[in-house]
């Protein structure tokens, strides 16, 4: 779960991370108002949308497409430029290399106040699966993609691994900071801000925290100039609180009616459309197709439990795709049996009148069953015997593949 620039400053500094002051506003009148609140000389109006790259993206009007301005994040040093910026960007369509050509309709803006940079630089933590543990990367190189300065000057990115049962030690702090070249005050500053914000990783149950940039200002305070962070979902349950930081303007409206029915779903950019039950073998059914010369166009995961209706809910949320041109099913039956399952495909096949190649691969449990079923329906469905003969086949129904 991401949340915006604006919350994520809160939480860091309620969790005494050091950030500017800065105010949340929704329309020109709050952004003029914020100008005057904040009594700086130099503020920035930054556009709040679930995506990196704001500084560097477009704004376009919404319906013409027209190009507006350059940059999502500006610098004004008058009210006049405050009015100009909340303008241009409140209501509009920021493209940045992370949304992607469709973009993000800005709805909210962040206006903070100014400070003297002396230097910027680049700060994440972020969950590492395969240490299991905590992962801290820093560089000098802040402000910039850090995905260019990992490609091109992989030696100015910093790293620690720190152990969960141990936490982040002093020596830890202490030596990153001294490889970013700090000292002095700006060495405490960052030894007591990378503290509590490690304390606020694990406690919020984050799954990324990323300041880009960390700024030293010109007394040698370091400064959280950005927010960007995330929460692990699986911890839900113990943060009754997200549901007052999810903004569902910002995410796929399909997404959310498929959590609400108990179906995890993401949307992708392929063509063939995925059912299958289980995280993992999910994944493993978005490999095959690729191997094949496919491209999948969601992740879906039915879980373990779903029923006839959950399945047909299932098809219509992948035939809401308009790119999508056949649908592989992959179920291996445990709990699930592969007889429900096959009732299912049948009632949406039937129910929502589907019009393209359809490949269903049933393994375990009642596998015979639901095979049998499959096969006494007059309905065009063609049945694979395993993964690999279930993604050759629908890649092949659909025209695609090398």
């Amino acid at each position: 779960m991401n949340i915006h620039e604006y919350q994520g400053k809160a939480l860091l500094k309620s969790s005494g991370v050091p950030v500017l002051e800065g105010v949340h506003c929704t329309t020109v009148e709050e952004a003029l108002a914020a100008y005057d609140t904040l009594n700086s000389k130099v503020v920035a109006v930054k556009s709040q949308i679930h995506a990196g790259g704001r500084g560097k993206g477009i704004i376009y009007h919404p319906e013409t497409k027209d190009e507006i301005m350059q940059g999502g994040v500006k610098i004004a040093f008058s009210k006049d430029e405050v009015n100009t910026y909340a303008k241009n960007i409140l209501g509009n369509l920021l493209v940045t290399i992370q949304t992607g050509e469709e973009g993000k309709i800005v709805n909210n803006l962040y206006v903070e106040a100014g400070c003297d940079i002396s230097h910027e630089y680049y700060l994440a933590l972020l969950v590492d699966r395969e240490q299991k543990s905590v992962l801290v990367m820093a560089s000098t190189e802040g402000g910039v993609d850090i995905e260019e300065v990992a490609h091109n000057t992989p030696e100015k990115i910093h790293k620690i691994v720190v152990d969960p049962n141990c936490g982040l030690l002093g020596f830890q702090k202490r030596d990153l900071g001294v490889s970013l070249g700090l000292s002095g005050k700006a060495l405490k500053s960052f030894y007591n801000m990378l503290g509590n914000m490690y304390e606020m990783f694990v406690s919020k149950d984050c799954a990324m925290i990323e300041i880009n940039p960390l700024v030293k200002t010109k007394q040698d305070d370091i400064i959280a100039l950005d927010s960007k962070i995330s929460f692990d979902e699986n911890a839900e349950f113990r943060h009754k609180d997200w549901n007052d930081l999810r903004d569902l303007s910002e995410e796929e409206d399909v997404e959310i009616r498929a959590k609400e029915t108990g179906l995890s779903y993401v949307k992708l950019d392929g063509n063939i459309g995925c059912l299958v039950n289980g995280a993992g073998l999910a994944m493993a059914t978005m490999d095959v197709i690729k191997l094949y010369g496919g491209e999948p166009a969601n992740f879906l995961d039915v879980g373990g439990g779903a029923d006839e209706e959950q399945v047909k809910t299932a098809f219509s949320i992948i035939l809401e795709d308009t790119n999508v041109k056949g649908i592989l099913v992959n179920i291996f039956g445990g709990i699930m049996r592969c007889d429900i399952i096959a009732r299912g495909v049948i009632g949406a096949t039937q129910s929502l009148g589907l019009d393209v190649p359809l490949v269903v691969r049933l393994a375990g449990t009642n596998v015979e069953d639901g095979k049998a079923i499959l096969s006494a329906s007059d309905l065009n469905i063609h049945t694979a015997e395993d993964l690999a003969d279930g993604a050759k086949k629908i890649v092949a129904l659909i025209g695609g593949g090398e």
